[in-house]
């Protein structure tokens, strides 16, 4: 089929690779010429595993182009899909590029002949692609939703884990507006091993928000018993959860094999979750809710918990080393999470803000995310960066794990103790192993751990 992709942001261009490996023809559309022409040799604009080595062979063979033409794009496609961006913004969602791309759309299928399908790919909250894309559409163009096709399929892939995602999926979600549009939809996934779910528009939409709602859900639930387990002493929140997850509910058992489902990875306590989906959605979903009178109370308490647990971090900090005024802290790991560069909304921003704001001199290290977080904290703020660990570590009175990248994990207990000041590691990801820093002299601290 021939694809056209509005969107070459994170979505956008990891659907457009994938799709073009399965023998699609896809036309990636974007409005920066840097983009569209570094697809076009070959290389992937974002920090994506596995995503640059299919760019080379699906663009050598001509299935996949890049272009800024999107009127040309979508004339020779039987298929757009609209991947661009959905920022939060002051009242809820911003749909603002959705709705430029659906109008960019719309004018070009009233010269169209051709049967075409109009899918929605961002993430939009419930009653969107029905009304507001639908009447842009229909305005734009002269012609009735089934003239022309109209579906939502929401993506659900995981930053650091994308391309697997896309290749192999749990569910592929078919919002479609009648049989027909959803034909087409399903013919884009005729290559996939996965169950499709076919549903209404709105009901697309809700599944994408109500998914990520939930794991997001267990991140701060976790963070809350890890409070409680702190506040009360001699109570190690990973052995509390670890228990509490042997449950056959959550872990069956298949011929005396006990079944570890990836879920249980979300019910863990640290500190807290970012990046570009989890806190835009819960706060999405909660504008939405409040819109409609109707307080969604949890997707409002997830919220309010995972912006706590930044300050803490900071008090536990404070209660081992005092005021922190003055004393160098390093911060090891700035990404959200490890296998990516994304540092949209990561804990990371909101610790070394508030280490700043208490005095502390920071020096920060990630393996490859320096360069973003920079944009987001300039060093100008007083922040030092370096992908070296022991240069942050080297005369810190605190080390702090945010994103345990495997290269952290594997520091030896030695150069937290001999590399130093006052060798204190707070573990924000409950992911080092306490016995052994304590054997090399180090001091620890944990997130649920008095």
């Amino acid at each position: 089929m021939k694809i056209a992709i509005i969107g070459t942001g994170y979505v956008g261009l990891v659907t457009g690779v994938c799709l073009a490996s399965q023998g699609h023809q896809v036309i990636c559309v974007d409005k920066e010429q840097s983009i569209v022409a570094g697809i076009n040799h070959m290389q992937s604009p974002i920090y994506e595993p596995g995503l640059q080595e299919l760019i080379a062979p699906v663009v050598s063979s001509g299935n996949l182009v890049a272009t800024t033409a999107l009127k040309a794009a979508v004339q020779e496609a039987e298929v757009s899909l609209i991947a661009v961006g959905t920022p939060l913004g002051d009242k809820g969602i911003d749909l603002d590029y959705v709705k430029s791309s659906a109008l960019e759309i719309g004018a070009v299928l009233k010269e169209k002949t051709d049967y075409h399908v109009v899918c929605v790919k961002s993430t939009v909250v419930p009653a969107t692609t029905d009304t507001l894309v639908r009447g842009i559409l229909e305005a734009a163009s002269g012609k009735r939703a089934g003239e022309f096709g109209l579906a939502m399929n929401p993506e659900f892939l995981r930053e650091g884990k994308a391309v697997l995602d896309f290749m192999h999926p749990d569910r592929i979600v078919i919002g479609a507006y009648d049989d027909r549009s959803f034909a087409v939809m399903e013919g884009v996934y005729a290559g996939f091993d996965a169950p499709i779910v076919r549903t209404n528009l709105r009901t697309a939409e809700m599944i994408k928000y109500t998914a990520n709602a939930l794991l997001a859900t267990l991140i701060s639930y976790a963070n809350e018993i890890a409070s409680l387990c702190e506040a009360t002493g001699e109570i190690d929140v990973q052995e509390v959860l670890a228990a509490v997850a042997l449950d056959k509910r959550f872990t069956p058992r298949i011929n005396n094999e006990v079944i570890y489902p990836e879920m249980l990875q979300y019910l863990q306590a640290g500190c807290g979750f970012g990046g570009s989906c989890f806190p835009k959605d819960l706060k999405a979903l909660l504008a939405f809710g409040r819109d409609r009178g109707c307080l969604p109370r949890i997707v409002s308490a997830a919220i309010a918990i995972n912006e706590e647990q930044a300050e803490r971090i900071l008090r536990k900090l404070e209660d081992k080393l005092g005021s922190l005024a003055g004393k160098k802290i390093a911060v090891l790991g700035l990404a959200f999470k490890p296998g990516t560069d994304d540092v949209r909304e990561s804990p990371s921003i909101r610790i070394i803000k508030g280490l700043l704001q208490k005095g502390a001199e920071v020096c920060a290290s990630d393996p490859i995310a320096l360069e973003k977080m920079k944009l987001a904290i300039p060093e100008a703020k007083g922040v030092r960066y370096t992908k070296d660990y022991k240069l942050a570590l080297l005369g810190a009175a605190g080390a702090l794990l945010i994103t345990p990248w495997q290269e952290y994990l594997e520091i030896p207990p030695e150069d937290y103790s001999q590399l130093m000041h006052y060798p204190l590691v707070v573990d924000c990801r409950r992911a080092l192993a306490k016995n052994l820093l304590e054997s090399a002299g180090v001091i620890y601290a944990g997130v649920g751990l008095a």
